[in-house]
This record gives structure tokens, sequence and C-alpha cells, in this order.
């Protein structure tokens, strides 16, 4: 969950910064030549630009983002058999999957927890949490690493950029849209873009913007089915059965996986309402049978 949270807030940033500066210059590069009517054409173009740019600048600083945020610590010298073991272990996995060698680190948190981020397969990163290292069996641990490589071999950041891309250029387009209609049919502007305009725009930004993630996330629950897969492939489908069914097991007890802090598997249970439109998880229980129907089909 932290490479999505993160990536989706950083996009989110940008576009809305972007805009109130675009606000504050008095940009009107998609009016008509008379400034009386909008030019449709440059508008989903100025749309298109815009939205990709904040997508690949999330996916450009993904990796020291989350390094920054999670507080990893990258494993360049091994401390002890541990870490050695990690290091071997990854490398193992990166091999299988034809990818380049991840960036390996350990990050200082208690709940089980794993994310893989970076915007290139063969310069990525793979982080896994002390409580995690400290609680889960070494082929558990190896079966979260497989996910996490399944992730990065799967090209799962490049993707989830490009369908945020394409999220945010209807963002843009509809909340400058809707901008523009309220400037001239509610507050009866007649020529240029008024403040209605621009504070329109910037506040159906940020609703826009969220209401987007819901896309953006049910992107991510089909990926992690994929992830999943990788991870039995790779490692060992008993392993990564077991890594689920561990994480459900510590879910289930107060206190220790707050919904914030799970990466590698977030929901214990079924969903409601918003929790399900806006997780970027499955239910555990729903992974651990498609993992199971796999193995017996």
């Amino acid at each position: 969950m932290m490479r999505i949270v993160l990536f989706l807030l950083t996009n989110l940033a940008i576009l809305v910064v972007g805009g109130i500066v675009l606000s504050l210059l008095g940009f009107t590069g998609f009016l008509d030549a008379d400034g009386i009517g909008l030019d449709m054409g440059a508008l989903f173009v100025f749309a298109l630009v815009f939205g990709f740019t904040g997508s690949i600048i999330s996916l450009l600083i993904s990796k020291p983002m989350a390094k920054r945020a999670a507080r990893v610590r990258i494993i360049d010298q091994p401390r002890n058999q541990t870490e050695i073991w990690l290091m071997q272990t990854v490398q193992e996995l990166a091999r299988k999957a034809k990818i380049g060698m991840p960036e390996v680190g350990i990050f200082p948190a208690q709940q089980a927890n794993a994310f893989a981020t970076g915007w290139n397969r063969n310069n990525a990163l793979v982080a896994v949490s002390e409580g995690m290292l400290q609680r889960f069996t070494a082929d558990e641990v190896k079966a979260v690493m497989a996910h996490e490589i399944g992730h990065v071999a799967n090209g799962d950041m490049v993707t989830l950029s490009l369908v945020q891309g394409v999220v945010n250029t209807f963002v843009i387009f509809l909340a400058r849209l809707i901008g523009f209609f309220v400037d001239r049919v509610v507050l009866k502007n007649e020529r240029g873009l008024g403040p209605g305009y621009y504070i329109t725009s910037i506040v159906m930004d940020i609703v826009l913007g969220f209401l987007a993630m819901t896309i953006v996330a049910w992107f991510s629950r089909v990926r992690e089915y994929r992830a999943d897969a990788a991870g039995a492939q790779l490692a060992d489908r008993r392993g990564m059965i077991g890594a689920l069914q561990r994480l459900k097991a510590e879910y289930e007890v107060p206190n220790q996986m707050p919904d914030s802090m799970v990466a590698f598997g977030i929901n214990g249970g079924g969903l409601n309402g918003l929790k399900k439109l806006f997780a970027s998880h499955p239910p555990l229980d729903d992974r651990i049978a498609a993992l199971t129907e796999q193995r017996h089909g």
C-alpha cells in the first residue's frame, strides 16, 4: 500500500500545485482567438501533457520518496546472517524473474510490511520491515519478496503511471470545463477567465482527483493477484499462501496491523462502502482463495 499511497498523493499534489501556479500566472492558452469560448482541442492537449507530466514525475521520484518516507536502510554491506540471506534470496528471485538486481532495504516497523517501487524494472527497490523479518519464517519472507519482485517484473509501477496519466488527463479536462461553465453561466463573466473559473477548477482538481483514485485503486487490486501468482511461481505456492495466512492472523490481532501501514497485504476480511472503492489491495481471504484455486486447477 505504501508505494501506491505515496504515488497517488504525490501525483495529486503535483496536479493541485501545478493548477494553482497556472491560475496565478493567468494561463488562458485554451481559449479561442476572441477570448470568449473554449478551444476544446487545445484544452485536451493541455490536459494530456499536464496529466502525464504529473504521473511521470511521480513515477521518477517514487523510489527516493519511499526511502525517505519509510526510513529505509539500504543494505550495501550485509551486517549479519539475516541480511546475507535476504540479499542472496532477492538476487536468486531477481535472476529467476530476469530483472536487474534491485536495491534491498530494511525499514524500522514492527508491522509485517514490504514494498517494491521504482521507475525501471532493472533499477528498483524492494524493502521489508524489521517486524516481518523477526516473525515470519524464511519460506514466508521469501514468498513476500517474490511477490514484490513480481510487481517489478510485471512493470506494475510503470503501468500504474500510464493509467494515472490517462485518469489525470480527464480530471484536468473536466475540472477546467466545469470551471469555465461556472465562470460563464453562473457568474456571467463574458470574456477571458475570471476568479470563478480559477477557484472552481482548483477545487474540482481536488474533488475529481480523489474520485479518480478509485480507478487506480481498482487497477492496483487487479495487479495484486498477478503479483501473488508471480510470487507463487518464483518462490513456492505453499509459502505464498502461508505468508498471506500469517498476515491474516496478524491483521486479526487488535492494533497489530493498522490499515495505513500495511503494504504487502492490507485487508484481512471483506470491505464495504468507500473502503472497498479506495482499497489498493484485495481482501486477504480472496487472495488466499485465488492461489488455492490455482493450485487445485
